[in-house]
C-alpha cells in the first residue's frame, strides 16, 4: 500500500510516499481502507519535533513512529474473528489516539477504538475532518462544565478546534464570542458566534468586558494579562498550552479561584458518537480550507505550518 513516510525531523520535504506492507487485523480489528484524513498543529509539530520535549517520548534523534495523521473516514474492508460491532462495507470515521498510521492507503484499529458510522450526510473529507478539533473541542467544554447562559470567549475561533468549540459551545447553551482576525469574522459569525472580536483592531484584555470562561485553543496570548477578562471563578481553557502553561496553569488553580484547564486528552467511541449526532441534526459543520492530494502532503503541511488555516485542511487518500 502507499504511505507517508518519514525517517528524520525536520522540513514538510522529509515525508515520503512509500511502498509499505499492508497490514493484518488482529482478532478484535478492523481492516479500513481509508478515504480521508488531516493534517493538524500537532502533527506538524511531531514532525519538526518542536519543541524539543517531543524527542522524550516520540524517539531522540530520529521519529520512533514513521507515518503520521490520527483521523480518518473510510470503509471497513476486513474484520478479525472476534469482531462483532462493525461489518465489512461499513463506512467509519474517528480518531486514532496515539497510534498514528493514517496519511496510508490502509490502517488496523481496534473495534473498541474511538471510531463512529460515518454520518451519512457528509462526505468521507468533512467526516475526516471532525474528530480532532471536535475532540479537543469537547473534552474541554465538558470539563469546564458549560452552561445555558454563561459567557465564552474562543481565542482563535476560526481554526480547527475553534471552529468547533464555537458549535458545540452554542449547543451546550453558551453566550459565545470568537476572537479571530479580519479575514474570517464572517466565517466565525457563520458558525454561530454572538460576537466577534477582530484582534488586529482590538485587544480583548483591555476592553473590560469579562468571561465565564476564556478558551484559548491556539496559545497566542499571556496568561496573566487573559486573567483580567476572567470573572472571579472563571475557566481559563489551554488546549494547546505545553508543559510551561501547564506548571503556570497549575499555579493558578492552586493559588486562585480561577480554574485552568490544560493537558492531554483521552479519545473514546463516546465522544465521536455525540459528534456524529450533533452533525447528523446539523448542530455541527466541519470547515474546510483546503484539500490535498496524499501525493501533495508536504505542501499541505507547508500550509498548516504557516499558521493561518481556516478550520482544517483535508487529505483525500
Amino acid at each position: 500500500m502507499k504511505a507517508i513516510v518519514y525517517t528524520q525531523y525536520g522540513s514538510p520535504q522529509v515525508l515520503q510516499l512509500k511502498e509499505v506492507a499492508k497490514p493484518t487485523p488482529k482478532d478484535n480489528e478492523i481492516l479500513l481502507r481509508i478515504k480521508a484524513t488531516a493534517v493538524n498543529s500537532g502533527e506538524v509539530r511531531l514532525r519538526k519535533a518542536d519543541p524539543f520535549a517531543v524527542r522524550f517520548l516520540f524517539g531522540l534523534t530520529k521519529p520512533k513512529i514513521n507515518t503520521l495523521g490520527v483521523v480518518f473516514s473510510g470503509e471497513v474492508e476486513s474484520t478479525g474473528k472476534n469482531v462483532t460491532l462493525f461489518k465489512i462495507g461499513e463506512q467509519v470515521f474517528g480518531h486514532t489516539d496515539m497510534s498514528f498510521g493514517t496519511y496510508a492507503e490502509y490502517k488496523c484499529l481496534p473495534q473498541n477504538g474511538s471510531l463512529a458510522l460515518k454520518p451519512a450526510n457528509i462526505s468521507h473529507k468533512e467526516a475526516a475532518v471532525i474528530p480532532f478539533g471536535g475532540t479537543t473541542a469537547l473534552h474541554f467544554i465538558k470539563k469546564a462544565n458549560i452552561k445555558q447562559g454563561q459567557k465564552v470567549l474562543i481565542v482563535g475561533a476560526s481554526g480547527a478546534v475553534g471552529s468547533a468549540a464555537i458549535q458545540l459551545a452554542k449547543f451546550f447553551g453558551a453566550i459565545v464570542t470568537g476572537v479571530c482576525s479580519t479575514g474570517n469574522v464572517a466565517l466565525v459569525k457563520s458558525l454561530g458566534a454572538d460576537e466577534v472580536i477582530d484582534y488586529t483592531n482590538e485587544d480583548f484584555t483591555k476592553n473590560g468586558v469579562t468571561y465565564d470562561v476564556i478558551f484559548d485553543t491556539v496559545k497566542t496570548i499571556s496568561i496573566s494579562r487573559s486573567l483580567k477578562s476572567l470573572n472571579k471563578k472563571g475557566t481559563l481553557i489551554l488546549s494547546a498550552g505545553m508543559g510551561k502553561e501547564m506548571l503556570q496553569g497549575l499555579w493558578i488553580s492552586k493559588t486562585t479561584n480561577i480554574k485552568v484547564l490544560s493537558g492531554l486528552i483521552k479519545h473514546n467511541a463516546e465522544d465521536i458518537i455525540f459528534l456524529k449526532k450533533l452533525i447528523e441534526v446539523g448542530k455541527l459543520k466541519p470547515v474546510i480550507d483546503r484539500t490535498y492530494p496524499l501525493e501533495q502532503i508536504a505542501e499541505a503541511h507547508a500550509y498548516v505550518e504557516k499558521g493561518h488555516k481556516k478550520g482544517n485542511v483535508a487529505i483525500e487518500v
